[in-house]
């Protein structure tokens, strides 16, 4: 059987590469098989090493929301280049960038860029502690937030794909100091509120979940935290790295209209560029340094290639806010279609939705948090993802992170997928 390019260069890549990847879930080991190597990628499509082509459907995981290789953005990279990749100091650009955000974000005073969303988050936490003299912090579970030591605690994404329940390094006071609740579960919350009186700095939560499957919040689940965070003083962290700018110029904040006290964002903010950012109220915001004590600090925060990238996307996205209503039918039209093959075959499936963000759980249960995502049928979605890979359909190689569509899809690709969809059904179920 000949070897595929991708396979070559993955075995190379192990050589040097621990586990032949720098980040755990492109590795596929949930899935099995061999990653595939991208060479490059345009529009709604990717072409691996060995020049096949597949429908994108993680594109970078979640930045391109317009695309790949999005011309505006590609011209705007290439002729600030040509300026200098990177300063180390103040650019005019930073207060463009800082100003546009504050004209599209709600609840957005201040904000500081940095170079990404475990960045984001891990000081976001830090500035919540400083403000408010308390070290606890509440998380859910399946969330992720990144990489940082508290983040690691019943976490979702690349630690849910590995069934990693401990993780190595991450210090007994850390873990302490990481109360974990049940996402949509407002009991919990108050529970541990109750528990841990005046100790708790800050509740941080994905206000979409997309690090288990996309989970949506229930009805008045977010409502009752930011009641909860302003009668018992505590900071409310939205964490907008996946939803930022892709939910709605806004965010979930402006979505779902709740009003976050802090909000971190990533991904979409950057256009695919390395970035990240937290911003939020004034008098939380005016402790990061150098107004405050709170210290942060980033040799590459604010780096004019990336800043232009971001720029250049958000201002499209303000420009054209009908491409959030294209991303609803074209995500609605998909749930639909996909919903349709399976109900047809007899396989009982939930598929959480909302705007472009999509997942599939093989169960006949509704998914709303983290225990109900796990007990889904894991082992038919890996067969799943396969199959659909055989029918160039490029799916986030683990059933705990959500789809991304870019507007670049078009119906006959969504179309085409819902096709690979009942061809790969009919591969899993033998018919």
């Amino acid at each position: 059987m000949k070897i595929t390019k991708s396979e070559e260069l993955f075995y190379r890549a192990q050589r040097s590469i621990p586990g032949g990847v720098n980040s755990p879930v492109r590795a596929f080991k949930s899935v099995g098989g061999t990653p595939l190597f991208i060479k490059k990628a345009k529009g709604a499509y990717l072409y691996d090493a060995d020049d096949n082509r597949y429908i994108d459907y993680i594109n970078s995981w979640g930045p391109m929301i317009m695309g790949h290789a999005f011309e505006p953005v590609v011209e705007a990279i290439q002729k600030k280049a040509a300026d200098s990749t990177s300063f180390g100091a103040p650019t005019e650009l930073e207060i463009e960038m800082a100003e546009l955000i504050k004209s599209m974000a709600p609840n957005v005073d201040l904000i500081r860029m940095v170079s990404s969303g475990t960045e984001a988050c891990m000081s976001a936490i830090r500035l919540a502690r400083g403000y408010t003299g308390r070290n606890k912090i509440i998380k859910f579970e399946g969330c992720y937030h990144g990489h940082a030591d508290s983040f690691l605690v019943k976490a979702g994404s690349g630690v849910a794909t590995f069934n990693i329940q401990t993780v190595p390094g991450v210090t007994a006071g850390v873990a302490a100091d990481t109360l974990t609740a049940p996402y949509n579960d407002i009991n919990a919350v108050e529970q541990l509120i109750a528990e841990y009186k005046n100790q708790i700095a800050a509740i941080i939560i994905e206000p979409v979940a997309g690090n288990m499957g996309c989970i949506l919040p229930a009805e008045n689940f977010l409502e009752q935290l930011r009641t909860l965070c302003t009668k018992e003083d505590i900071i409310f962290i939205f964490d907008e790295v996946m939803t930022g700018f892709r939910l709605a110029p806004g965010g979930a904040q402006e979505r779902l209209n709740i009003d976050a006290d802090l909000v971190t964002y990533g991904k979409v903010i950057g256009a695919g560029m390395p970035v990240g950012a937290f911003g939020g109220k004034l008098d939380i915001m005016k402790q990061i340094a150098p107004l405050g004590n709170v210290y942060q600090a980033g040799t590459l925060s604010g780096n004019p290639i990336a800043m232009v990238a971001g720029f250049t996307m958000l201002s499209y996205l303000k420009s054209n806010p009908s491409v959030y209503q294209d991303l609803d039918e074209k995500g609605d039209y998909l749930r639909k279609g996909l919903f349709n093959v399976f109900d047809k075959a007899n396989i009982p499936v939930a598929i959480n939705h909302i705007g472009s963000m999509l997942s599939v759980h093989f169960t006949n249960k509704p998914i709303n948090n983290f225990a109900g995502a796990s007990s889904a049928n894991i082992a038919l979605f890996n067969k799943f993802f396969h199959a659909m890979l055989d029918e160039s359909i490029y799916l986030p190689p683990s059933a705990f992170e959500s789809w991304f569509m870019s507007n670049a899809l078009t119906y006959a690709d969504l179309d085409d997928t819902i096709i690979a969809t009942e061809n790969a059904v009919k591969s899993i179920s033998g018919v």
